[in-house]
């Protein structure tokens, strides 16, 4: 099983913490949220990575040296600033071969994550939060536990959860996937989408299932207080796990 991990964009939400490094390089607890995914996925047996780089994708190539152990795809996408995670993911298409897990550049998660990932049985798993959610998350609506829609304009008042951006995909709709994100990049031109779009698209092709992650350490993190958070609750969270 390969991992594609999406770390183009600057993350300009965290202010003056992306000037000199990209987002995935940025610290919590004195560690690059970068190490605790690779960590993750070297403790489930994943050595395969797709890297979709942009921003100061020196560095990135650079500090995965410390991580011999990986095979890494290099990928990258020059237009970074004008576009996000659809156009991100887009570009990897042709890696969407056997079954994959898919990661957010930005997310700060317990180990355990992957590994249920890996084993959960139902079709196309996505880890979801069971909370109370803002207009600002990603998210879903159930039925049972397929995912009947997905996307931030889904009211917060009638969502099941937060869909974290870590997911796991059958090779079976690679084809689908890929020809959905070109729909959507080249036919529709929606570059600044989130890849969320062409997964909501897909709902009604294939069968998505919501993963509840809920007892689970867990952050995106977007903003300064998002990295507070994480370093004064989420990692301390880790060690009661």
């Amino acid at each position: 099983m390969k991992a594609i991990i999406l770390n183009a964009g600057k993350g300009g939400r965290l202010g003056s913490l992306t000037d000199d490094r990209p987002k995935c390089l940025v610290e919590v607890g004195g560690r690059p949220i970068l190490d605790f995914q690779l960590d993750a996925l070297r403790q489930s047996g994943v050595r395969d990575l797709v890297m979709v780089i942009g921003y100061r994708d020196a560095m990135i190539r650079d500090y995965l040296k410390r991580y011999p152990e990986f095979s890494v795809t290099w990928i990258n996408n020059p237009d970074y600033a004008h576009t996000n995670t659809a156009y991100s993911l887009w570009l990897a298409r042709r890696e969407m071969t056997g079954s994959f897990l898919y990661l957010n550049g930005d997310v700060l998660f317990h180990p355990e994550l992957i590994r249920r990932l890996v084993a959960a049985p139902s079709c196309n798993p996505l880890a979801v939060e069971r909370k109370r959610c803002g207009d600002e998350e990603v998210k879903v609506l159930l039925s049972g536990t397929r995912i009947t829609a997905i996307g931030k304009e889904i009211p917060p008042t009638e969502a099941y959860g937060e869909f974290i951006g870590v997911a796991r995909f059958a090779g079976s709709i690679g084809s689908l996937f890929g020809a959905t994100l070109t729909d959507v990049v080249e036919r529709d031109r929606l570059l600044k989408n989130y890849f969320e779009t062409a997964v909501d698209r897909m709902l009604d092709q294939a069968v998505f299932t919501a993963l509840d992650i809920s007892d689970l350490p867990c952050i995106e993190i977007d903003f300064p207080e998002d990295l507070e958070r994480a370093e004064s609750t989420i990692l301390p969270a880790f060690a009661g796990c």
